[in-house]
């Protein structure tokens, strides 16, 4: 498994995903907690962050065709 350069998919802390998703950050913190969406995330101590990939993912697979 190869893993992406961070300049190519960055890590976006709490607030910047939440801003990505037009959401609170409080939302991602129970969505985390209830497991009510497949949005990765990656935890390093108390932090909490999202890769940029893994948020645009998350917003293609939720985009409806009209």
């Amino acid at each position: 498994m190869h893993a992406q350069p961070l300049q190519n998919d960055p890590l976006l802390t709490e607030q910047q995903a939440a801003d990505m998703l037009g959401i609170k950050p409080t939302t991602l913190q129970v969505w985390r907690c209830n497991q009510r969406y497949p949005l990765a995330y990656i935890k390093i101590g108390r932090n909490v962050r999202y890769r940029a990939s893994a948020v645009q993912k998350f917003l293609d697979l939720r985009t409806v065709a009209a």
